[in-house]
């Protein structure tokens, strides 16, 4: 696999906070978007793009209105559809949209299990973690989570630090980032709980690993997917 691709595939959506580099802060925002500034604060851009902090805070999930990052991308219009005010200012009278349940989750073609017997120390929220972080110590094992081919082994995705890809199937892939040392080469087959790297703390402020899962180009919440504990 391509550094290229390999970039593509972890950076697929305009949430790019998990790629970040320190020069994302100076990338241009596309349109309908902003992007963090050093020192930026969520009432301060909200004024700047005369919106009000709680749309800002809802078009884009913050649970924490002051938790944005420098180099983060935050939506400042209204999302396509979304419903508009009425002319001059007044109340609308019509009912508000009923909310639809969320859809269930994508159907996997493989079956997963844990990639580390740490203790979840961060869950999937599709925004500043795309995936799920487990603690341990450093040298603990780390495991496929289901048989598949390795298709990246290395450091190039700088944010990711030593980095292992595995492809499980022809739509989904496994991610396991911050190892400390690789066990497993480009292209070598490995199975379902086969230890592929030992857990480290490259590219992270603590020992622990980042388990995403992507179905093509789409990051889904592994938790979904993985066993009860």
């Amino acid at each position: 696999m391509s550094l290229r691709t390999l970039t593509l595939i972890l950076c697929s959506s305009l949430w790019l906070a998990a790629c970040a580099t320190p020069s994302a802060s100076n990338a241009p925002a596309p349109a309908g978007y902003y992007r963090v500034q050093p020192g930026d604060t969520l009432y301060r851009i909200a004024r700047q793009n005369r919106q009000s902090v709680a749309n800002l805070a809802r078009w884009n999930q913050l649970a924490d209105r002051s938790s944005i990052q420098a180099g983060q991308l935050l939506r400042v219009q209204p999302p396509a559809g979304a419903a508009k005010p009425p002319a001059g200012g007044k109340p609308s009278a019509s009912k508000p949209a009923e909310t639809k349940p969320a859809p269930p989750p994508a159907r996997l073609d493989v079956k997963l299990q844990w990639p580390a017997d740490g203790a979840l120390i961060a869950g999937f929220d599709g925004n500043r973690n795309k995936g799920l972080d487990l603690a341990g110590k450093a040298g603990d094992p780390v495991r496929a989570a289901a048989a598949g081919k390795v298709v990246y082994a290395g450091k190039g995705i700088r944010a990711y630090g030593n980095l292992l890809i595995v492809k499980h199937s022809e739509n989904t892939l496994t991610v396991y980032a911050h190892n400390q040392k690789l066990l497993v080469q480009e292209g070598q087959q490995v199975s379902a709980g086969q230890q592929i790297a030992t857990m480290g703390d490259s590219a992270a402020d603590r020992v622990m690993l980042h388990f995403e899962l992507r179905l093509g180009t789409r990051v889904v919440d592994p938790a979904a997917y993985l066993p009860p504990r």
